[in-house]
Order: C-alpha cells, then structure tokens, then sequence
C-alpha cells in the first residue's frame, strides 16, 4: 500500500497487521435508482405537510393544537426532500473501508464512531455487484430478508441496521474483490 493511511483507519489496525487496501464510498450527494420511487413520494408527502401547515396558520378558528401537529410532519417532509441527501453524504463521508492480511474493517458513523471488524478466515459468504464503470459494492455474509428493500434508502436514519457489513460505491470494486479473496486464501 503506497498511499498514506488516514488517523481513522490506523488507529484501527494492529501491528502485526498490513494494510492491502483502504478507500471510501463515492463522495458527494449523488442520485440512486431508489430517488425514482422517493423523490416523488418526498414531494407529496413534503407538499402536505406544508399545505396542512399552511391551512391552519391562515385559519382564524383553527385550534393550536392542529399547527403544532404539523410541525413533526413538516420536519419529516424537509428530511426526505433534502436532508436525507446530505445526511447520505456526510455518511459515506465519514465511512472508511479497510482490508489487511487479518480481517475486513469498516468504520462509520454520523453522530459515534461505529467499527465493524470481520476475520478474514471465518468470513463464508462474499458477493459482488458491479457496475459499467467499475464502481461496485461488496457484500460479506447475508442481511435481513428487508435488506434489499432497506439497503437502497440510505440517509434514512436505522436502515443500515437491515443490511449486512458491506464496502458500498467503491471505484474499482472488482480489485478489491480479488484483493480480499487472495487475502483469504493466504490466511493462516
């Protein structure tokens, strides 16, 4: 490994551990093919909430009960029309990916620092999925049955508790496949 380790990731690896590649997520706020179903639904349900807010500001007679109501829906509709796309962000930000002579470690977090460590002998399951481009997701072992329903909405706070430890939107995923599968065949 030729590039300099960042803090976050060699705080994480032991001595007697050599780091064969370390990366991150695509960076940015980007789109995904799940925005199709979401980005509409975020409209409607955003333009409710407003419209309901709206509705009993300007009523003379509405009780106040009815504005404060709204209020948590109002917040929700704000999320999911722009927040979740930069929560998403700082996200993957945050993410970094690490794979050594020993193990796979994946270290997250938006608001604690979160760190997944798996051993390389003991890992059974590994999946690609790979773009035109080369950019891909590796998943190791399997998720919830709803991961693949929640594994495509991210942003949204608590889904990744339904989708297995996985290197997600990594450039050149099929390297780091064969990086990892040679790891494990040269685990003792």
């Amino acid at each position: 490994m030729t590039q300099d380790i960042p803090e976050e990731i060699s705080r994480e690896v032991a001595g007697s551990e050599r780091v064969l590649w370390a990366g991150q997520p695509r960076q940015g706020v980007f789109l995904r093919g799940t925005d199709a179903f979401l980005i509409p639904f975020s409209l409607l349900w955003g333009g409710f909430a407003f419209f309901w807010e709206a509705s009993v500001l300007e009523a003379p007679n509405a009780p106040g009960f009815f504005a404060l109501f709204g209020i948590p829906f109002v917040g929700v509709g704000v999320y999911l029309i722009f927040g979740r796309f930069f929560a998403d962000a700082k996200q993957r930000e945050r993410t970094f990916y690490v794979v050594t002579n020993e193990r796979i470690l994946i270290i997250s977090g938006l608001f604690s620092r979160k760190v997944k460590s798996l051993n390389l002998r003991t890992l059974a399951d590994l999946s690609l999925s790979e773009g035109s481009d080369g950019e891909g997701s590796i998943s190791f072992g399997g998720g919830s049955p709803f991961g693949s329903m929640f594994g495509s909405m991210p942003g949204w706070p608590g889904t990744d508790a339904y989708v297995g430890p996985r290197f997600a939107l990594i450039p050149g995923a099929r390297s780091v496949f064969d990086i990892i599968r040679g790891a494990q065949r040269e685990s003792p």
